[in-house]
């Protein structure tokens, strides 16, 4: 099916991957493969035998024998834990961590690279331990000030233990001048999981940024020929890909860096208009999950600073092209879907959607400065949560629940996305629901946190909708108001009385928009005094939110945005 011009040029294509990573019987026909594992559905489809011959990895069946009869730890008393620790991680963490389109970099080449470099098997079954045992996970912070807030178990020490000895291991190469480029990256993707799983999330942040530059660097060596065929296969296919992907489910300070690898990332693509697996249609949605919300920050800053109602000439042209090409891709995805998803393909499929949806949210209301013009976009939002419950469904145990950690898109992102941009109060208590199922952590945030800071953010727009509500007649004031006292999570949303409450649209009036999330302990954002927070009685160890909203003068027919703060329940 073909696409609109503007949809088809240099910034407007769908671009599924250009890989390399094919099985032969593909190759050999000379037909576009899937890359679907253990066989393509191509190959399935037609009753062909389907093989795969890894142009990057080996087979894995013997190095991890190896490894587990050879383990690298000096220590003796350690090594059946090392040698557990691999095993848990290959047979249940891995496939987990990776997701089911990207399985391969965590069960195959961190293996192999980690054979020989100590850094990376110390990294690897540190994650493996913490992965294993997710609850009552060590604040790293708090660790690194000396203050432990509860005893470590043993898999909490053994994963501290590791850390430090690859974190060691990394700056003894750096002082002999001997880490190498790549090794150094894959280390820099593992450290940034494990600051991620101990709370580091600033840690994490600076390890981004650091990654971002060693790939600058690496592509600079690869233009000048100094970079092999293979290593730049693993750069451009896996490498960059992973940072990109990693960039799009973040805030505002990483989509900046991300979007720097937008443009090489998109030599991987060819431009055309169908895609040919669900990691192709993946790959080309998370560019634009990188682009649309840096273009939807730039138009907020836009409005602010001028004080207009409308974005500029040029930003319209930006955003239609931005349109044009969101619509192109869901456009070649539901040609996709037409041949039909494998079981476990469903899943990833409703993800996917969700990401679209969200976007066209972004794209939808950046034009102007108000909250409710997401109103216009209440089917986008409906589909978020019925796509979203069909993804946590798909990936669940047997237990019902989502493994612990995610490095992967997941569905959290939409969720959250739904709960804070969402009007309608039931919809929004449904998307907070659902994302109380996700992975605890996914990318570099933690779901406990996310959804604490939503159920504030809901509570708050509610007591604030009701009392203009009443003030203006249109509900009873017997009805009272929520409390205005700080909701510790995971405790259930109150709830409001009555279903005509519950179904009322939020006003603009009472929307708010979070800022920051900080404690005294850890220094005050700019602006912020302690002056600010005496109201609340609270120790510097209490986390705040701070927010705004646009406080309307009806005399003067003007708006006037209030910041304020207000205590969050999560530690």
């Amino acid at each position: 099916m073909s696409i609109s011009p503007s949809a088809q040029s240099r910034h407007g294509s769908v671009k599924p991957l250009r890989s390399k990573l094919g099985c032969k019987t593909c190759k050999i026909r000379r037909v576009k493969c899937g890359e679907e594992k253990p066989n393509c559905l191509r190959c399935t489809s037609t009753g062909r035998n389907c093989e795969y011959q890894n142009v990057i990895c080996r087979n894995y069946s013997d190095s991890t024998v190896s490894i587990l009869s050879n383990p690298l730890s000096l220590f003796p008393n350690t090594v059946w834990r090392e040698r557990r620790a691999f095993a848990y991680y290959f047979q249940f963490a891995a496939e987990s961590i990776g997701g089911g389109l990207d399985v391969d970099f965590w069960r195959t080449i961190v293996p192999q690279v980690c054979r020989s470099e100590s850094a990376i098997w110390d990294a690897m079954i540190a994650i493996s331990s913490l992965f294993e045992s997710p609850d009552l996970c060590p604040d790293l912070g708090s660790l690194r000030r000396g203050q432990y807030s509860h005893a470590l178990n043993q898999n909490h020490q053994d994963a501290l233990d590791w850390y430090s000895r690859a974190v060691s291991a990394v700056r003894q190469g750096i002082e002999r001048g001997g880490v190498d480029a790549f090794v150094g990256l894959i280390t820099c993707v593992l450290f940034i999981c494990i600051e991620t799983l101990l709370g580091g999330v600033q840690e994490a942040l600076r390890l981004y940024g650091q990654g971002i530059n060693l790939i600058h660097t690496l592509r600079a060596q690869a233009a000048s020929g100094a970079v092999g065929p293979t290593k730049l296969a693993l750069l451009k296919e896996t490498l960059i890909p992973i940072f990109v992907r990693l960039g799009a489910v973040s805030l505002h300070s990483v989509w900046a860096l991300a979007s720097t690898l937008v443009q090489e990332t998109e030599d991987v693509y060819a431009p055309q208009p169908e895609f040919i697996s669900l990691r192709s249609a993946r790959d080309a949605i998370v560019i634009l999950a990188t682009e649309i919300p840096l273009f939807e920050g730039q138009c907020e800053e836009y409005l602010k600073k001028s004080h207009r109602w409308q974005i500029s000439e040029e930003m319209m042209h930006q955003r239609a092209a931005l349109t044009a090409r969101l619509e192109g891709w869901h456009t070649a995805f539901s040609n996709f879907m037409k041949w039909g998803l494998l079981s476990s393909q469903i899943g990833t499929g409703a993800l996917l959607l969700t990401y679209y949806e969200m976007l066209s949210v972004m794209l939808a209301v950046c034009m102007s400065p108000s909250r409710i013009t997401t109103d216009s976009c209440l089917h986008n939002f409906q589909n978020i949560v019925e796509q979203g419950a069909i993804a946590l469904n798909a990936s669940a145990r047997q237990d019902g629940t989502l493994p612990p950690f995610t490095f992967e898109l997941g569905i959290g992102l939409p969720l959250w996305f739904t709960c804070l941009r969402c009007r309608q109060p039931e919809l929004r208590r449904t998307a907070l629901a659902l994302l109380r199922r996700t992975h605890r952590i996914y990318g570099l945030y933690k779901r406990d946190q996310g959804a604490a800071l939503s159920e504030v953010i809901m509570t708050l727009e509610e007591k604030y909708a009701m009392e203009m509500n009443a003030a203006q007649g249109m509900i009873s004031s017997s009805l009272g108001v929520l409390d205005s006292k700080p909701i510790s999570s995971p405790s259930p949303l109150m709830e409001l009385e009555t279903k005509s409450s519950a179904r009322m649209l939020i006003p603009q009036e009472a929307r708010i928009r979070p800022h920051d999330v900080f404690r005294p302990s850890d220094g005050y954002p700019p602006g912020v005094t302690e002056k600010d927070l005496v109201k609340w009685k609270r120790g510097r160890g209490q986390y705040f939110m701070q927010f705004s909203w646009n406080q309307y003068d009806r005399s003067s027919n003007t708006w006037t945005m209030i910041f304020d703060y207000v205590p969050i329940g999560f530690s």
